[in-house]
């Protein structure tokens, strides 16, 4: 199934350079920009949205699907870098937090 846009989940961008990007916010659509889980559980049909001004932002036309997202190896490439990225986040944190407090030690001398 498509990427349903009119789930309340739904979200995209559109950047100055003209690239946009489309996903699910609780990601769970792990072939998006191109495809939602065919029975999603979250699925969630987009009420009236009162106050919001709707323009064309999002593209008409949806990415062209590579092959290997039909093949499940889109999917497992992202996990990958998911799960590289994710094991990074702890040891970024602890770096930035040494930095934060080093800068605090030289405040107080």
């Amino acid at each position: 199934m498509a990427m349903r846009t009119e789930c309340k989940h739904f979200e995209s961008r559109t950047y100055t350079n003209g690239d946009a990007m489309r996903r699910c916010r609780l990601d769970l659509a792990p072939d998006a920009p191109w495809r939602c889980p065919d029975e999603c559980a979250k699925f969630d049909h987009r009420a009236v949205d009162i106050g919001w001004a709707h323009g064309t932002i999002v593209p008409s036309v949806a990415p062209v699907e590579p092959t290997s997202v039909k093949d499940g190896t889109a999917a497992s490439v992202l996990s990958e870098a998911e799960a590289i990225i994710n094991a990074m986040a702890s040891d970024i944190a602890a770096e930035i937090k040494e930095k934060k407090n080093k800068k605090k030690k030289r405040k107080r001398k």
